[in-house]
């Protein structure tokens, strides 16, 4: 039976170049062997949003297919079905007649069928003397067929990002759920902190959740809280480290740094061993321990820091870690970035870097990338606070000679 030629719509239905490249299409296609009609049915229902088609239209090609008698979809069995409008309203659910013919219409325009009109625009089947179907006039199943593979990957691709989807809510939730918790506790055991900033910058994405959101846009949101979460947890860690230390150099006797803010003569190491780079006899450089400047020299020539700490000022190291995180927060300093410099410096260096840092703030083009290259320099041993330290104090007093007023 040919199933693969060109036809047109019986009466005042028009003809559109559209209907004709999808059976030349079909036709050219030459679907070999046969298909399981409810498998290539569920391809088709999975893929139907992609396919531009409603459920009901999905359900009269479900009616359309049970009027199939085979179970598999063949070209050599014929793939053309003749039910009268009346039938298939009875197997489509009672779905109205004006109903019908709008989803018989969008079937076709989707091409998972073809209109194989008769030429009084009836639906019947033509057999021969044996009584074999000869020819036959109604709906040919064979886009189903022919588009059999792209309609699986349809399938395949919706799932994925239905996949996709949800991964990404379920992300979204556990961060949302994170920060919400996280921010609480640190408000109720009084970690120090600029807590309604970082509360309202979560309410401000919380409010960015649309009511049906694609995964991209899941993806996005939950990426921000994430990095929302890892400021929070960064900004604990180094809370819970300083409360540490703190404690550990109560119980010895000993304080963290020197109290002597006069004296310069650490300030700036004069050769490499000083700034924490040992040589190792196979001339290497192995990193050591950066040493620490007093807390008072760093305040000294870092002033803008101060107003960053809790309350609008800082008096001890806590504080000055407690305003870094702010602060890195506000240059635009990734977690990342700013927990490796704490690995590689310590935690009061990277604070006090970060003090520096803002200081500058109106000469360095990229924050994030400049505590980077410091980090790496202080994990090759090369990275000392003095020079900065020290730059930042001459820098500061000059702008204060400039501005002080001439005598008279």
């Amino acid at each position: 039976m040919q199933t693969g030629h060109v036809t047109t719509p019986f009466g005042a239905r028009p003809m559109t170049l559209a209907l004709v490249k999808r059976q030349l299409q079909t036709a050219e296609a030459k679907p070999a062997g046969s298909i399981d009609k409810w498998k290539v049915f569920r391809d088709a229902c999975e893929a139907r949003e992609k396919l531009g088609v409603a459920d009901r239209a999905i359900a009269v090609l479900n009616a359309l297919l049970s009027f199939y008698p085979q179970q598999e979809l063949s070209a050599e069995n014929g793939l053309v079905v003749f039910p009268s409008n009346a039938q298939l309203t009875i197997r489509a659910h009672g779905i109205a007649g004006t109903t019908l013919r709008r989803h018989l219409a969008a079937l076709v325009e989707a091409g998972l069928i073809i209109r194989k009109d008769s030429p009084n625009g009836k639906r019947y089947a033509r057999k021969d003397r044996g009584g074999e179907i000869e020819d036959a006039f109604g709906f040919s199943l064979a886009p189903l067929v022919a588009r059999a593979a792209e309609l699986a990957q349809l399938a395949q691709d919706v799932a994925a990002q239905r996949r996709e989807h949800k991964l990404a809510r379920e992300r979204l939730t556990i961060a949302r759920r994170d920060v919400r918790k996280l921010i609480s506790a640190a408000i109720e055991e009084g970690a120090p902190g600029n807590w309604d900033a970082i509360e309202n910058q979560f309410i401000a994405l919380a409010t960015r959740i649309p009511r049906n959101p694609s995964p991209e846009t899941l993806a996005d949101i939950a990426e921000e809280m994430e990095m929302l979460r890892d400021e929070i947890v960064n900004s604990l860690e180094v809370f819970t480290n300083s409360e540490k230390t703190d404690s550990n150099d109560n119980h010895s006797g000993h304080h963290i740094q020197n109290s002597n803010t006069d004296s310069t003569d650490e300030l700036e190491p004069r050769s490499e061993q000083e700034q924490g780079a040992k040589p190792n006899p196979a001339g290497r450089v192995t990193s050591e321990p950066i040493k620490s400047f007093p807390l008072g020299l760093v305040l000294q020539a870092c002033p803008d820091i101060a107003m960053y700490g809790p309350g609008g000022a800082i008096g001890n190291w806590r504080d000055l870690m407690s305003a870094a995180v702010v602060v890195r927060s506000m240059l635009g300093v990734s977690p990342s970035a700013y927990q490796a410099a704490c690995e590689a410096m310590g935690p009061e260096n990277a604070a006090a870097a970060i003090a520096c840092i803002l200081e500058r703030a109106g000469h360095i083009n990229s924050a994030g990338g400049y505590l980077r290259d410091l980090t790496r320099k202080a994990e090759r041993g090369e990275f000392s606070l003095g020079p900065m330290l020290m730059a930042l104090m001459r820098s500061g007093s000059m702008q204060a000679q400039t501005s002080r007023p001439a005598n008279g």
